[in-house]
């Protein structure tokens, strides 16, 4: 056998040695993707993909009984669950027709990358506020009104005078509470 030969053999012996040692000493030998998946920031797709599932998500229509037994009302109070990383919220918008729905369907859908391309550095939001402007000027009852609010709301505060960022833009409140022709939503909010 050449020396080389023997060189391999004998990496090789000692590579098996360091695996049995970890295999019977209980410590597990952690996958690349999980520390990849610790130790990596979220990438500009990740981002994206993240505010394109939660925003455009459609409302799901509120259920309610029209009268509830008097036993519930009396039973004594349960205690309140700490908040999970999302939890569903009832808000109150008006239907839009079919036209009015495509329409701010299609500006949603500008505003929400628009959001994610104002998180890269050298850019702005211009595109996402110029949207969420326009749907809340021509339906702001809606539920697309309501997705423009948040994302305004949501935006870093460091941007708000550069784009005159005004407190009816960012108030949520009148979503809380049901008005005269509108239906109560659920949505899924993330705290």
């Amino acid at each position: 056998m050449s020396i080389w030969t023997k060189i391999a053999v004998l990496i090789l012996v000692i590579i098996g040695v360091i695996i049995a040692i970890q295999y019977f000493s209980g410590s597990k030998p952690e996958s690349p993707s999980e520390s990849q998946e610790q130790n990596e920031p979220k990438t500009f797709y990740d981002v994206a993909e993240e505010d394109r599932d939660r925003l455009l998500e459609e409302p799901k229509p509120a259920e309610f009984p029209d009268e509830q037994p008097q036993q519930q009302l009396e039973e004594e109070p349960q205690p309140v669950e700490t908040k999970k990383l999302s939890e569903p919220v009832t808000i109150y918008c008006k239907e839009l027709s079919e036209i009015d729905e495509i329409e701010a369907e299609r500006l949603l859908n500008v505003a929400v990358p628009g959001r994610s391309i104002g998180r890269l550095p050298m850019t702005g939001f211009n595109l996402m506020v110029q949207n969420c402007r326009e749907i809340i000027r021509r339906w702001p009852d809606s539920w697309y009104a309501y997705r423009a609010k948040q994302m305004l709301a949501e935006m870093p505060e460091r941007f708000r005078p550069r784009y005159k960022i005004t407190a009816e833009e960012l108030d949520l409140s009148k979503f809380s509470e049901p008005r005269e022709g509108t239906k109560p939503y659920i949505v899924e909010e993330i705290n």
